[in-house]
């Protein structure tokens, strides 16, 4: 835990209060003494540094905040059909560690219907793990994640208005040119990518009458959850 996050709720009279998982990770792992200052950020807010008030097991309390700016928003959003419980629990911290903007968790042929529900899906589940990867990689924004049971209605109708304006869009395909070596055409980068086994040839042919452009990693088979980061890691990077 590389920082301490705090929601706008917790700050009263100019004191923050943590109990639980924070407290313990301050005072057992960071070995906080009175007096320490630690780097703080407010969820979806600014970072800074605050002064250790009061330290225990159970409680910590820090005063003298100093937050300067919020960090940026991230220039990527994930389209991904919603993978297995399993693999989307490991699969969120890490994304919030690379940065995105939005998830969107869609449907598609080969996406099983139990999947949608799943207690990985509750708002609060998925919170635990995004908090997780930003506190690791010190960012406060908090990938904002929707749900769409169809993949077409997503693409066909929905789309347009939840990306920024002049998005470019992306979707992994394992036959496509490398990834990095498509020239970027926008400030903004939406990346689709596939259950296991891929989407179908109705599915390709969506994304290419919706202007998608397809984008591979390169020859190796990457098992689903390892191609993700690795997209979103070379996306990044281009």
């Amino acid at each position: 835990m590389n920082l301490i996050l705090f929601a706008q709720g917790e700050l009263k009279d100019e004191v923050l209060s943590l109990e639980g998982e924070r407290a313990a990770h301050i005072a057992g792992v960071l070995r906080a003494a009175v007096g320490d200052r630690l780097r703080v950020g407010q969820i979806d807010g600014p970072l800074g540094t605050a002064r250790v008030r009061r330290v225990s097991d159970v409680l910590v309390e820090l005063d003298e905040l100093e937050l300067g700016e919020t960090p940026p928003e991230q220039p990527i959003d994930l389209l991904l059909a919603l993978p297995r419980p399993k693999v989307l629990a490991r699969l969120l911290s890490p994304i919030a560690q690379l940065g995105v903007r939005r998830i969107y968790l869609s449907g598609a042929w080969k996406v099983e219907r139990f999947y949608f529900d799943a207690h990985v899906l509750a708002p609060e589940a998925m919170r635990v793990h995004l908090l997780e990867g930003l506190a690791q990689v010190k960012d406060t924004r908090v990938p904002e994640v929707s749900i769409h049971r169809s993949l077409t209605f997503l693409v066909r109708d929905e789309l347009n208005a939840l990306l920024p304006p002049e998005t470019e869009r992306l979707v992994c395909d394992p036959r496509a040119a490398l990834l990095e070596q498509t020239p970027r055409v926008a400030k903004h980068t939406l990346l689709a990518f596939g259950p296991e086994g891929g989407f179908t040839e109705r599915e390709d042919r969506l994304f290419a009458e919706h202007a998608f452009v397809p984008v591979g990693l390169g020859e190796r088979t990457l098992r689903s959850d390892v191609a993700v980061l690795a997209a979103l890691a070379r996306a990044h990077a281009r």
